[in-house]
């Protein structure tokens, strides 16, 4: 018994992605997607999505046993970003979009992906566990937003300040590397840091103005396309 009735409307919306690479990408996804064969379908990109993410997670936990784990971590990003990627444009190069089931399917794996990454994290040794605990928390938040807005307004906005998916696992990429040749930074003589601390605290500023500018933007931009009314002497419902 299906909480949906087959008359249903499909949920339909737009995506914003104006990241850094986003056309250079786009161009890419659909090149493999016409060529990828018949037998792999979106779910078992899906998948991959999800499974390689954990694999990152595992793999920053294991550099406390070796550092040629960051090695790993880069191979599984590529793999996420494969999977990820790949899935919704496979749907739709081959005409088979579920709009509703692959908007949640997909945002459910990602969440699930992204707290496996940043449990790896926590347990790396190069990041404090009370940084990725409030990254994930401000992660959530701006998620949490996007789906809401998505919903309420019809647009799904999949990057901020040209920052997209694709930028954000280049910059864990680099960060592997980095904390393996340098474990510990020091900026203008003050005390050393860890990378991923230092670039976990600026994540979480990003992250936390992004929400406040996205969240304010769409609450005004409900409210004027939703007078209420007293407003327009209608009488609320």
């Amino acid at each position: 018994m299906t909480d949906f009735p087959p008359a249903a409307p499909a949920m339909h919306h737009i995506r914003d992605h104006r990241s850094l690479v986003a056309g250079l990408e786009r161009r890419l996804l659909v090149w493999l997607a016409r060529r990828m064969p018949l037998s792999v379908t979106s779910d078992h990109l899906s998948l991959l999505g999800l499974t390689s993410m954990m694999a990152v997670g595992a793999s920053f936990a294991a550099v406390r046993l070796t550092p040629w784990s960051a090695a790993a971590v880069i191979g599984a990003l590529a793999a996420n970003w494969f999977g990820d990627s790949l899935d919704g444009t496979v749907a739709r190069v081959r005409g088979q979009e579920r709009p509703r089931y692959g908007f949640y399917v997909d945002h459910v794996l990602d969440l699930a992906g992204t707290t496996c990454l940043f449990a790896g994290l926590a347990c790396s040794g190069r990041m404090s566990p009370i940084v990725a605990l409030a990254l994930l928390s401000a992660y959530l938040l701006v998620s949490a937003q996007a789906f809401l807005a998505t919903h309420s307004t019809g647009r799904f906005q999949l990057s901020f300040l040209g920052v997209g998916p694709t930028e954000l696992r280049i910059f864990l990429a680099v960060g592997a590397v980095w904390m393996i040749r340098k474990p510990w930074v020091s900026i203008a003589g003050l005390a050393p840091v860890r990378p991923f601390d230092l670039g976990g605290i600026v994540a979480i500023a990003a992250l936390a103005i992004t929400f406040a500018v996205s969240a304010s933007r769409n609450a005004r931009t409900l409210y004027l396309a939703e007078p209420s009314g007293a407003r327009t002497g209608s009488k609320a419902a």
